[in-house]
């Protein structure tokens, strides 16, 4: 799921080497926190978040067949580390 996301986020901004994701698993939920260059924000969330809502639609689909939850947060990048955008 990992490599799904990271695709397909990497098609949509300005600053693909800037991409990164991090995967924090359980045994049920999978959490994938996605961090990008901060003037690409925007073209991840989309006009009132139709384009974000749209990736987690999309994932929720690909871990529906293997038998997980999945979670999709966006970092936003600050000097003292990332803290979730949306």
């Amino acid at each position: 799921m990992k490599e799904f996301v990271e695709y397909v986020v990497k098609n949509l901004v300005d600053n693909p080497d800037k991409v990164k994701i991090k995967e924090i698993g359980g045994t049920q939920t999978v959490i994938l926190e996605l961090s990008v260059d901060k003037s690409d924000i925007g073209k991840i969330i989309g006009k009132k978040g139709k384009t974000i809502n749209a990736i987690r639609t999309l994932l929720v689909s690909v871990a529906s067949r293997a038998g997980i939850r999945v979670n999709l947060e966006i970092l936003e990048q600050e000097e003292g580390g990332g803290k979730p955008a949306v």
